[in-house]
Formats: C-alpha cells, structure tokens, sequence
C-alpha cells in the first residue's frame, strides 16, 4: 500500500507536520517495498486559500491509499475521502514512528474532519 504521512522535512526521522494542507513536504511511502521519497508541499504552505483541497488532489495523484496526519480540514478531508483514501489523524513523533504506528494497528481510520477550515 501507498500512504503519504505528512512531514516538516525531508527524511524518515523528520517530525511528523500536525497541519495537512501546509505540510512543508509529504513522504510518500510503499509498505510493501519500503521505498520512500520526498514530495514537496510548499505551494501550498503559505497558500491564501485552498490549501487542503490543493494538497488532497496531489495525494490522489501520487497514488496513495492512506494520509497519517496531525489534523486535517473538512474540504481536504471530503477530498480524500470521495477518492477512497483513508484518513488517519492524530499522529505525532518521527515519520518513521508514525509508520510503525500504522503497522501496530495503534491508528484507527476518521470519520470526520478534526478541525475547521483555514486552521493554523
């Protein structure tokens, strides 16, 4: 499976980022392959407006099936969810820590946004 987990750099020991639209970089990881890479977010971390929305369609695209997040919007979350991709939030520590999490069965799947819209 591909997941993205939100990130603050580029690297598996980086800090997960709390924010899902403004995410400074997503990694986008294979669990099957262990493969990862970094994608970069910045067009949207100082974005007016439409953050969340911007930053699920670059999720869809890149393939993934799962998001693990800090928190996540109620536009971006209605993004997700219509293309199928389960939404994970609450996450914290390293990329890696988040992943092991997953694997763990610690994370439960949303079913609903955390926070309003445009939060910071």
């Amino acid at each position: 499976m591909k997941m993205v987990i939100t990130s603050s750099g580029e690297t598996m020991d980086s800090p997960v980022d709390p924010r899902f639209g403004r995410a400074k970089t997503f990694i986008l990881f294979d669990t099957e392959t262990g493969l990862h890479q970094a994608v970069d977010n910045t067009q949207n971390l100082n974005a007016a407006q439409g953050a969340g929305i911007q930053a699920a369609e670059n999720v869809c695209r890149l393939g993934a099936q799962c998001l693990i997040t800090g928190h996540c919007g109620p536009k971006a979350f209605r993004t997700l969810k219509a293309a199928g991709i389960k939404v994970i939030i609450g996450a914290e520590g390293t990329v890696t820590e988040a992943i092991e999490k997953f694997r763990a069965g610690q994370y439960t799947t949303a079913e609903a946004a955390d926070v309003d819209g445009h939060w910071i």
